[in-house]
C-alpha cells in the first residue's frame, strides 16, 4: 500500500482535471509515449532513456533503450535504485518531509516530464536528486513534482533516476576488465545519458535542447558540480544551480581500486569473480561494501559535511571518482573546471541545514556540543555571534543554524572559484524562511526551499502550511528559478538579483520580505573559518 502511494499520477488535483486523450502522446527515437494532462498539463512519467542495469549490464554505461512498437504507457513513475529506505522512526521528520519511497529495481534509467504542450521552444529544467550518491530519487519528495512550473512559468520539467551506491559507484576494472574502465562513475554517466536523450528528443515535448538547466540540492547540488566538470556533458548544459550541496572532495581511482578489493573480501569471492556479482543480491553487495568502506576511512574528526575545506584527504564511499576519464577533476572543490567557465551558475542555502527534530538542547548542552567539534573558545563565541544576529530566534533552533552558516562558508568558496574564471556570472542565495509548522522550531530546514523553487506549496503543506506568506514567496522564488532558465539571470520585475563576488558576497535572502544582502551573517560565517 505504501508503495502504491508513492507511485499515485494524481495525487492532490482538484477533482476532473486529469484526462487521458489522444493528444498526449509524444514521439521519442525509441517509440511513442502516452501520458496524460493534469491540469493542462501534459505529463509523461518513467520514460525510458536506457536499458535494465541488472546482470550482465551491471556497472557497464548505460545502454539506450530497445526501441518498442506499442505506444509506451508513461502513466507512472518508474522504479527507484535499490537503496536502504527511510525507517520513519521520527513522526516529525516523517510529516515535515512526506517521504515517498517507491518500489525499488535495477531497470531504473527513467525520467519524469511536464510540460505546457508539445510543440514550442521552452526552456528545460531538468533536476537531479539528493540523497548523497547513495539514496533518493526523482519522486521521493512531494516538492519535486514539475507541474506547476510548467503551468505556471512555461517551462519543461524534467527528473531523472539513476545508479546509486555500490550499483553507480563500484570500480571493477581489475575483476572484469577493459570493458568496465568507467564502472566506478556509471551513476553519474547515467545523467549524462539522460542529458543525451533530453538533446534528441525534448523538442517533441515543447523543449528547446539548447536551454537546457540542470539543478540539484544536497547530493544533487554535487552531481551538478561534478557535471560541470565532465567532458562527455560538455555542450548539453546552459545553466546550472547548486543547492545546500557540492564540489564534493572525491577520491582517487586507486582509492576506489583499494574499496573493491577490500569488498570482494568481505564477500569471499576471488580476486576475479566478475559472475558472483553480477548475480548477487543487491543488500549483500552493499552491505559488504559498507563494511569495506569503514575498514579504509579513518575516523571523522570535527564535522562533516559541505564544510570541509580543500586540503582535506578524500575519503572512499558511493560517489564520483576521479578516475581521469569520465571525472577528471574534484569539480569545484579543487577548481573551477574550465570547459564550463561560459555557464551561469546559481548557488545557495538554507539557515538552518542541520535541523533534526530529535535534538532539542538547552544552551548549555548546546555550548558541550559545539566545544567538542570547535574547541571552548570558538564555540562561545558561535552562541554569542548567532544569538545577536538572530536574537528572535529560539536555543534549538539556532542550534540547527550552525550547520547552515557551514554550508554558507561552502556557498562561499565555490563562488569564489566561479566568479575567479572571470567568464559567466555566479548569483549566491540564502534561503531563510521560518516554517509554522511544529510550533516554528524548526526554521528552514534541509530541502526545505525545494517546495519554494518547485512552486509546490500546496503539495508540502505538511512543511509549508501553504500559507499566504508561503505561496508569495514561491512565486518569487520559482519565477528566479524559471527565469534563470529561460536567460541565465535570476532577477524579475521588483526583484533584482545582482550576481555575486567573493568580497561582498553580494546574497538574495529569500525570506518573507526578499532582498540582496552583503554576507549575511557574515560574522558568524567568519567565525567558523579562523
Amino acid at each position: 500500500m505504501h508503495a502504491s502511494d508513492s507511485t499515485k499520477t494524481g495525487t492532490r488535483l482538484d477533482p476532473g482535471l486529469c484526462t487521458t486523450p489522444r493528444s498526449a502522446v509524444a514521439k521519442t527515437q525509441y517509440g511513442k509515449v502516452r501520458g496524460y494532462i493534469a491540469g493542462d498539463v501534459y505529463t509523461f512519467k518513467g520514460v525510458p532513456y536506457g536499458e535494465d542495469t541488472s546482470g550482465e549490464n551491471r556497472w557497464l554505461p548505460a545502454k539506450p533503450p530497445k526501441p518498442w512498437q506499442d505506444e509506451y504507457p508513461a502513466l507512472v513513475y518508474g522504479a527507484n535504485c535499490p537503496q536502504t529506505l527511510h525507517n520513519f522512526k521520527s513522526a516529525e521528520m516523517s510529516f515535515l518531509y512526506d517521504w515517498d519511497d517507491g518500489y525499488m529495481s535495477e531497470d531504473m534509467l527513467r525520467l519524469n516530464i511536464w510540460t505546457p504542450a508539445l510543440t514550442g521552444n521552452r526552456p528545460v529544467m531538468v533536476y537531479f536528486h539528493g540523497g548523497g550518491f547513495s539514496f533518493g530519487s526523482a519522486y521521493e519528495l512531494p516538492s519535486h513534482d514539475g507541474a506547476q512550473m510548467a503551468r505556471n512559468h512555461d517551462v519543461v520539467q524534467v527528473s531523472v533516476n539513476h545508479r546509486l551506491n555500490v550499483l553507480g559507484f563500484l570500480d571493477i576494472s581489475e575483476i572484469g576488465g577493459s570493458a568496465y574502465d568507467l564502472s566506478v562513475n556509471v551513476g553519474m554517466t547515467d545523467l549524462v545519458a539522460s542529458l543525451r536523450w533530453i538533446q534528441e528528443n525534448i523538442a517533441n515535448f515543447g523543449g528547446d535542447p539548447n536551454k537546457v538547466m540542470i539543478y540539484g540540492q544536497s547530493g544533487g547540488g554535487s552531481k551538478v558540480t561534478c557535471l560541470l566538470g565532465m567532458p562527455s556533458a560538455t555542450g548539453m548544459i546552459r545553466t546550472a544551480a547548486v543547492q545546500s550541496g557540492g564540489g564534493g572532495n572525491s577520491p582517487s581511482a586507486e582509492q576506489s581500486r583499494e574499496l573493491s578489493r577490500q569488498m570482494m573480501k568481505e564477500l569471499g569471492l576471488g580476486a576475479n569473480d566478475l559472475g558472483a556479482l553480477q548475480k548477487m543480491d543487491w543488500s549483500r553487495l552493499f552491505a559488504a561494501g559498507n563494511a569495506a568502506i569503514a575498514k579504509i576511512n579513518p575516523p571523522l574528526r570535527g564535522s562533516a559535511g559541505p564544510g570541509s575545506v580543500p586540503g582535506a584527504a578524500p575519503r572512499v564511499g558511493w560517489g564520483p571518482t576521479v578516475d581521469g576519464r569520465t571525472v577528471t577533476l574534484r569539480s569545484f572543490f579543487d577548481a573551477a573546471p574550465e570547459i564550463s567557465k561560459n555557464i551561469p551558475m546559481m548557488i545557495g542555502s538554507v539557515s538552518e541545514e542541520g535541523m533534526q527534530f530529535r535534538l532539542q538542547p538547552t544552551e548549555s548542552e548546546w555550548l558541550d556540543t559545539l566545544t567538542r567539534s570547535y574547541g571552548s573558545e570558538k564555540a562561545t563565541a558561535l552562541i554569542a555571534a548567532m544569538k545577536k544576529a538572530h536574537p528572535e530566534k529560539s536555543i534549538r533552533t539556532l542550534s540547527y543554524g550552525v550547520q547552515g552558516v557551514s554550508a554558507r562558508n561552502n556557498v562561499q568558496r565555490m563562488v569564489k572559484l566561479k566568479h575567479g574564471q572571470a567568464a559567466a556570472p555566479v548569483y549566491q542565495y540564502w534561503f531563510t524562511w521560518q516554517s509554522p509548522m511544529l510550533d516554528g522550531q524548526c526554521g528552514a530546514w534541509h530541502t526545505a526551499e525545494l517546495a519554494f523553487c518547485f512552486d509546490n506549496t500546496r503539495r508540502c503543506e505538511q512543511g509549508t502550511g501553504n500559507t499566504p506568506e508561503a505561496q508569495a514567496l514561491a512565486k518569487k522564488m520559482s519565477t528566479a528559478w524559471a527565469n534563470f532558465a529561460r536567460t541565465g539571470n535570476p532577477s524579475q520585475p521588483g526583484l533584482a538579483w545582482t550576481a555575486s563576488d567573493p568580497n561582498r558576497c553580494q546574497t538574495m535572502v529569500f525570506d518573507n520580505r526578499c532582498r540582496m544582502v552583503d554576507d549575511p551573517d557574515g560574522e558568524v560565517r567568519k567565525i567558523l573559518l579562523s
